[in-house]
């Protein structure tokens, strides 16, 4: 099979030699039966892990009605959807789509969009290094990492990098034309890097005095991970736009953005759409998990075992950080990252790495403490 996977698809992924067969809880199975706790969870979508309940019976009923027919009707999963996330966060509209970069792109283009309709030439969007948006033309050029941009040139105008975490660095660049700032509140593929609260209140503060749209990429943050729904409700502050992805679906594709209502007015018939956005099949699985994720004790639960989780990191002595259940060890240049992730998978672990030499966790948010347990008792062996 290896070797129809290198004669018939792309090489353009690093993949790991295993197939898994099946899942249960926190845990995979291989074809060969052995079980591997996952604590990278298909990195950072399958919320809920595996086989849960709820979520498997509402696709499977769903999948034997309607699986999709387009925006052209009105589908009523995706209006109960959208009303959830806008409740639950600042009021404003949703548009779905199919991933991270898609929710990105929507959001770049609503916010050219929006200042287009004011008649103002202002078009530019500061990010930050170390940031990760997607891969799209757009989004990879929003992306602040150059190794991501090699061999795709030229890339979209109109975007600025900044330092994450340096406020002075934001406002050497701002200028007449700046719209937006664009930026992960825990940097995820940069390194699972936490923004500093007194850093995002002077952003906020300065968006707000120069009325600059303060847009959140919420794809890997958003839905439970940090132990709020949205992890900008960590920072007091109110988004004029967030993107989702990931989680939201709990395993099936799905993107959005929340916009406040004046800003989604920009995007009229026409102006942006999505073939598969929002079908009943996504939505319907998206339902179940917000409901979960929103149930009693949910958000509690995983504050609670995200702080166990990096307690029990500690052990080894190198640098834990994070929010929630999305969290970092940072290895000594001797230690590779890479090979420690290598190493635990044939151990039954799996992790994930981010930024040069990071250990990344994000794993189902139904993990229990036992379930920790068992994985540092692993990375035991290997560190």
């Amino acid at each position: 099979m290896l070797e129809e996977a290198n004669k018939y698809l792309f090489q353009n992924y690093g993949r790991f030699p295993y197939f898994f067969e099946r899942g249960e809880g926190c845990y995979l199975f291989d074809e060969n039966g052995k079980k591997y706790l996952d604590m990278l969870s298909g990195i950072a979508v399958n919320i809920l892990g595996y086989n849960h309940p709820k979520l498997t019976k509402a696709i499977c009923e769903q999948a034997s009605k309607i699986i999709h027919i387009s925006n052209l009707f009105y589908i009523r999963p995706q209006i109960e959807v959208a009303k959830i996330l806008s409740e639950n966060s600042f009021g404003g509209k949703v548009f779905f789509c199919n991933s991270g970069a898609e929710a990105n792109e929507a959001l770049i283009k609503l916010v050219r969009r929006y200042f287009y309709d004011k008649g103002e030439n202002r078009y530019e969007i500061i990010t930050f290094e170390g940031s990760f948006h997607g891969r799209t033309l757009a989004t990879v050029t929003a992306t602040a990492q150059p190794k991501y941009h090699e061999g795709f040139y030229p890339l979209v105008e109109g975007f600025k990098y900044a330092k994450f975490n340096d406020i002075q660095s934001v406002e050497s660049l701002i200028t007449e034309k700046t719209a937006a700032i664009l930026i992960e509140l825990v940097q995820g593929e940069g390194g699972v890097n936490p923004a500093d609260k007194d850093f995002i209140k002077q952003l906020y503060n300065l968006c707000k005095e120069k009325g600059i749209l303060f847009t959140v990429d919420e794809v890997q943050t958003g839905i439970g991970r940090t132990g709020k729904l949205f992890a900008y409700q960590h920072f007091d502050i109110e988004p004029d736009i967030v993107s989702l992805a990931k989680g939201l679906g709990g395993g099936v594709p799905i993107g959005a953005i929340i916009a406040k209502e004046e800003i989604a007015k920009s995007f009229i018939p026409g102006t942006h759409a999505s073939t598969f956005g929002g079908n009943y099949l996504s939505t319907v699985a998206a339902k179940v998990v917000l409901e979960e994720v929103l149930s009693d004790g949910f958000l509690e639960r995983v504050n609670k075992v995200g702080e166990y989780l990096k307690e029990s990191l500690k052990v080894f002595g190198y640098p834990v950080k994070g929010l929630g259940l999305m969290v970092g060890v940072d290895l000594p240049k001797e230690i590779s990252a890479k090979e420690v992730m290598k190493k635990s998978l044939e151990k039954g672990l799996i992790l994930g790495t981010a930024g040069e030499n990071t250990l990344r966790f994000v794993p189902p948010l139904i993990i229990t403490e036992k379930e920790v347990d068992e994985a540092v008792r692993i990375l035991k062996e290997l560190l």
